[in-house]
């Protein structure tokens, strides 16, 4: 199990992009999670598009992602 201070990362590309920033990742594993943009990208509005390479902070429980920073 993944502590709060030690979170998963895993790097991943956009497939989809959906409403409310929103995206469809496929992973290096090339399993497809949904995921979130991280509060620092809305607010400096770095823009992610569908064929960028992304580094997504992996969800404990397994649900969603988050995109923490673009390749």
């Amino acid at each position: 199990m993944v502590s709060n201070n030690e979170k998963g990362t895993i790097n991943g590309t956009v497939d989809e992009a959906l409403p409310n920033t929103l995206f469809r990742v496929t992973l290096e594993n090339s399993d497809q999670i949904l995921t979130y943009l991280s509060g620092k990208m809305r607010k400096y509005r770095i823009r992610v598009l569908i064929g960028d390479k992304v580094v997504v902070e992996l969800d404990h429980y397994g649900g969603k992602g988050r995109i923490i920073k673009r390749l």
